[in-house]
């Protein structure tokens, strides 16, 4: 009996989930990251929190805006950036892409492309947990600037 009501429930969340991806949807999100691996490795601490906002364009599509700031052993980043986000299913399974403007100091700045790969764990029909890997990819310094990363962080649709 148990594990037909736990099926059950999964299957109604999952059908609720279906309707967070219709066009003309706000999102707003923000995130932790802290897992940052790059090629040089001469940052030995880093840690990042964001903040995001979209609209869906279209089904599934969804246009967004970011903001960060990354703390590092070296220095303080800042970036601004936009991009694009497609949920491949109904259930939060999502791809992502975009152009970042990186800040590192008056005389070194950057232009990188990230893409990522996340899911979206539903709590309710407005409120969800986001894990998401991320690649950025440093058109300034290819070897010494782009990372690889894991971002945790938590999103509001209405």
């Amino acid at each position: 009996m148990k594990k037909i009501l736990t099926i059950a429930l999964l299957f109604v969340a999952a059908m609720s989930a279906s309707a967070q991806f219709e066009q003309g949807l706000k999102y707003v999100g923000a995130y932790a990251t802290g897992l940052d691996m790059n090629y040089s490795s001469k940052n030995k601490f880093r840690f990042g929190l964001g903040a995001e906002a979209g609209y869906f364009l279209f089904d599934h599509f969804m246009l967004k805006a970011d903001a960060s700031y990354q703390h590092t052993d070296v220095s303080d980043d800042f970036t601004l950036g936009a991009g694009v986000r497609y949920y491949v299913t109904h259930h939060g399974f999502y791809l992502g892409a975009g152009a970042q403007y990186a800040h590192y100091s008056p005389n070194n700045n950057d232009l990188l492309i990230p893409v990522e790969a996340g899911y979206s764990f539903y709590f309710n029909d407005y409120i969800s947990f986001e894990p998401a890997l991320y690649y950025r990819m440093s058109v300034n310094d290819f070897g010494g600037g782009s990372t690889i990363g894991l971002k945790i962080g938590v999103g509001f649709y209405f």
